[in-house]
């Protein structure tokens, strides 16, 4: 086991107890786990079953579906640079995917909502070669679709052979060597390869009823490389974390990495823990919300999850076909090192400068009684809160021409404007056409349906 000095003993001790207990209990060959916080590798460790071959954050695993995730990066940067809109249909860059197919939009497709079917007709795919499946109709089959497209989240496979077809189609290159280029390169993740590049660890699965293990084959996925080909490690997988969580404008922008991990299609019914975004899983472990992705392939089980808040993020890879729970576990690591050490708050700073015009803007606004508060943020935006009870609570960022556009919440994307009188004075703020003034129905501001001539009144009327 290895670990450094960020994190205290106690809280390492636990850490490594979580990994010990999952490679016990999971009956796996080998597990290895990594930690970052603070924009490093806080802790890392390794169980094996073979004394002194314990995996470091060197030693490949193959990741699965956590392939997914670079997929739906490149899609997004071809989207940020004006190449594709997410509501296009596929059909539109992709030519000759069929009138089912074809239709299904580049958003749809992202967060499996499209409605396709969750593996390729047979054979199994993840046992085969690629060469199996030289086409893209071996990979949708003759009847692609089995739910309305739009209407709920149903993973799928073939879905992201389809968008890792997509980017080799704009950008005239294999989806591979995008990858490299656009991903791997700028983030000096030079140990996340298509294939095994040793030190790599060999997949295995173990007998279930038995003490016995059974050597799994590592095929070349061709076609379903974009849904899950890729081999990486923990320091490489930790990077790219750092990366989802805070975006890097060499590869994707901060928003755009955020617009990532929102919701992108109603989940199946029952399941209200988790979520899925456009390339990315989030889910809910007590009043903390992690996203990722999971992965498997025969041999192998790996996952990756981070908490935004926290910025704590956790690896954990496997070799086995089944047994040792990698999202579980990865979720009681950043929960371990977020419980016993939370993160230290920024230090308060006043702000460098601040617009006159815009201070005058803070404080109480009352759409109709009730009473919100207006603040100036460090970052140059605005906070619009109520003082009381529960209510619409919304972040704002700054527009060119002096308007404001909504971050989150109920005003997301709505916009907040300064209304003016004639003499230059605020006469109130419309928000999505809602009107604050600064004094309970103001009658010297314009309010739609004006306000009682007599006013405010008691119990004697």
């Amino acid at each position: 086991m290895t670990s450094s000095e960020n994190l205290l003993p106690g809280t390492r001790r636990a850490l490594l107890h979580r990994v010990a207990t999952a490679q016990a209990e999971g009956r796996a060959p080998s597990l290895v786990a990594a930690v970052r916080r603070d924009g490093q590798t806080a802790w890392s460790g390794a169980r094996t079953c073979v004394d002194g071959h314990a995996p470091d954050g060197d030693t490949q695993f193959r990741i699965g579906s956590i392939t997914k995730t670079f997929t739906a990066v490149l899609v997004m940067r071809l989207r940020d640079e004006g190449l594709l809109d997410l509501d296009d249909a596929l059909e539109k860059h992709l030519p000759g995917t069929g009138k089912d197919v074809g239709r299904l939009t580049v958003f749809q497709l992202l967060g499996h909502g499209g409605g396709l079917r969750a593996e390729t007709p047979a054979p199994w795919w993840e046992r085969t070669p690629g060469t199996t499946r030289a086409e893209l109709a071996d990979v949708v089959g003759d009847e692609p679709l089995i739910h309305p497209s739009g209407h709920l989240h149903h993973y799928s496979n073939p879905g992201y052979t389809l968008l890792g077809s997509l980017v080799e189609a704009l950008r005239g290159d294999s989806w591979a060597g995008v990858l490299r280029r656009e991903i791997l390169e700028p983030l000096g993740m030079d140990r996340t390869t298509p294939q095994a590049s040793a030190p790599h660890a060999g997949g295995w699965a173990v007998h279930p009823w038995a003490d016995v293990m059974l050597p799994e084959p590592a095929e070349d996925l061709g076609l379903m490389a974009p849904a899950g080909q890729l081999w990486s490690t923990t320091s490489d997988l930790l990077r790219f974390a750092g990366f989802l969580a805070q975006g890097d404008e060499r590869v994707l922008c901060a928003a755009s990495v955020a617009e990532m991990r929102a919701p992108a299609a109603p989940p199946e019914t029952g399941d209200w823990a988790g979520a899925y975004g456009l390339g990315l899983q989030a889910l809910r472990r007590g009043n903390r919300t992690l996203f990722g992705h999971s992965g498997s392939l025969p041999g192998f089980l790996a996952t990756l999850l981070f908490s935004v808040e926290d910025d704590v993020a956790a690896v954990v890879l496997s070799n086995a076909t089944s047994g040792p729970l990698t999202g579980t576990v990865a979720a009681d690591l950043i929960q371990i090192v977020a419980d016993a050490e939370p993160r230290m708050p920024e230090p308060w700073r006043p702000l460098p400068e601040v617009d006159a015009g815009l201070l005058a803007l803070t404080g109480p606004w009352y759409w109709g009684t009730q009473v919100h508060a207006l603040k100036l943020l460090a970052d140059g935006g605005l906070e619009f809160q109520p003082l009381r009870g529960v209510g619409r609570a919304a972040r704002f960022r700054a527009r060119p021409d002096g308007t404001w556009v909504g971050l989150n919440g109920y005003y997301a994307g709505e916009t907040l404007r300064v209304v003016r009188a004639d003499d230059g004075t605020v006469d109130h703020l419309d928000l999505g056409s809602f009107v604050f003034t600064r004094e309970p129905y103001d009658r010297s501001a314009a309010i739609p349906g004006g306000v009682d001539a007599e006013g405010w009144r008691g119990l004697d009327l």
